[in-house]
């Protein structure tokens, strides 16, 4: 499944097990558009379904990764004039950086985000799910929402307040201004901090090393159990929660596999793959009421 996706707005390579999604609209800076928001949606789903992903790495062409929502006209954030998601007919419209965003979340494969430059608006709310956030020292961050005379989208009143805390999410947010990658880095929104031409590479380095040494099915469930704990009411609930995973990964191969490169001393080889080989608890999140 890892031929080259046929998009509009995006680039596609699938190369060592690691899949590299480039925003490709560089004379917009990477506004992103329907097209666009619909094209990277399709590709985390083909994502989830090749077996010979095993990670995810998100950037952008030229000197922005995503300048925000394509601004083509005053009245764009107005929601009757666009065909965005509906629940119901009778609900209101899902904003396409939710839709994004709640996508990126539910990834099968661990993601990481190369911030290349300019990322403001749902350019900066995105990337927010990532697991792994690197800037280049060039890269600005704008959430910038209230300049624009609308609110944050894309889920980020919950992501960005978990990511960076309350206080530093109030600042952001109301006064909208630029944060440099310096700033992000310091507040944990980035993990590191880059020159433009080893950004790439410091990405490609942290996907190799979950291609070479971790498991697959290991990996997805760890980024689930991290990212929905922090839903949980109680310690308690992820103690379950774990030790439901503990049994279904204990009787596995990779669990075998695992401990015995370790005795071993050698690399592991394991055999679990995703989607395939996920247990019959995931996913446990589907007994509790989300609504």
């Amino acid at each position: 499944m890892s031929d080259r996706f046929q998009g509009e707005t995006l680039r596609y390579e699938v190369e060592n097990h690691v899949l590299t999604l480039t925003l490709d609209r560089p004379e917009r800076l990477n506004a992103l558009n329907l097209r666009m928001g619909d094209e990277i949606m399709q590709v985390f789903d083909r994502s989830d379904a090749d077996e010979d992903i095993r990670a995810v790495i998100l950037t952008g062409a030229g000197r922005a990764f995503c300048c925000g929502f394509d601004l083509e006209r005053a009245d764009i954030f107005d929601a009757s004039k666009l065909d965005l998601h509906r629940d119901s007919a009778d609900e209101p419209v899902r904003d396409l950086g939710g839709q994004l965003s709640l996508r990126i979340f539910d990834s099968l494969k661990p993601v990481i985000v190369a911030v290349n430059g300019a990322a403001a608006g749902v350019g900066a709310t995105m990337l927010l799910p990532a697991d792994f956030r690197l800037a280049s020292s060039n890269a600005r961050f704008g959430f910038v929402f209230t300049r624009r005379g609308i609110v944050p989208e894309a889920a980020s009143s919950w992501f960005l307040p978990r990511v960076v805390g309350i206080g530093k999410a109030l600042d952001w947010t109301l006064r909208g201004a630029l944060v440099s990658a310096q700033e992000a880095q310091a507040a944990g929104l980035v993990r590191s901090v880059h020159e433009p031409d080893e950004l790439l590479p410091a990405a490609r380095a942290i996907a190799a090393e979950i291609v070479n040494h971790v498991s697959p099915v290991s990996a997805v469930l760890t980024r689930q159990l991290m990212w929905r704990g922090l839903t949980l009411d109680h310690p308690m609930e992820a103690h379950r929660i774990e030790s439901r995973l503990i049994v279904a990964r204990g009787v596995h191969a990779d669990s075998r596999e695992g401990v015995a490169s370790f005795l071993e001393k050698r690399p592991a080889n394991f055999s679990g793959r995703v989607p395939t080989d996920l247990p019959d608890c995931f996913p446990w999140w589907s007994e509790r009421d989300f609504s």
